[in-house]
């Protein structure tokens, strides 16, 4: 009689368990850090600008190297757990106090945009100044 008391709470136990909410799990928190990078700052740098202009527009650099001063590295990377993962990287380098030229994962979209505009005439200006 036990043993079918026992068997029959054991059954209505596990059936209840099926019926139970879902158990929270872990909030995954987005990380974000460093300088945000987006496309518009990008198009918006131009050789010849000075530190200031430069700063105005991307923010003060995440990384500058007593050693390397000419030379500002910008890096953002953002995590959202189970989603996606992105890091953009950008170094400006300066000389004579504006900006010479920039390299990273980001182009200004200008130069991309003529080019599929009219995408005869880089090989014509190529021609031209050969």
């Amino acid at each position: 009689m036990k043993a079918k008391l026992l068997l029959v709470l054991t059954l209505a136990g596990l059936l209840a368990a099926c019926s139970l909410p879902k158990m929270p799990s872990v909030h995954k928190v987005t990380v974000q850090q460093g300088n945000v990078i987006t496309q518009d700052m990008v198009d918006r740098l131009k050789p010849g600008m000075t530190r200031s202009q430069v700063a105005f527009v991307m923010g003060e650099p995440v990384l500058r190297s007593p050693f390397t001063p000419n030379r500002w590295d910008y890096i953002y990377s953002i995590v959202v757990p189970g989603y996606f993962e992105q890091e953009v990287r950008m170094s400006l380098y300066f000389e004579n106090e504006v900006l010479a030229y920039f390299t990273g994962d980001m182009a200004p979209t200008t130069a991309q945009d003529d080019i599929a505009a009219d995408p005869e005439a880089a090989p014509a200006e190529d021609a031209a100044s050969g």
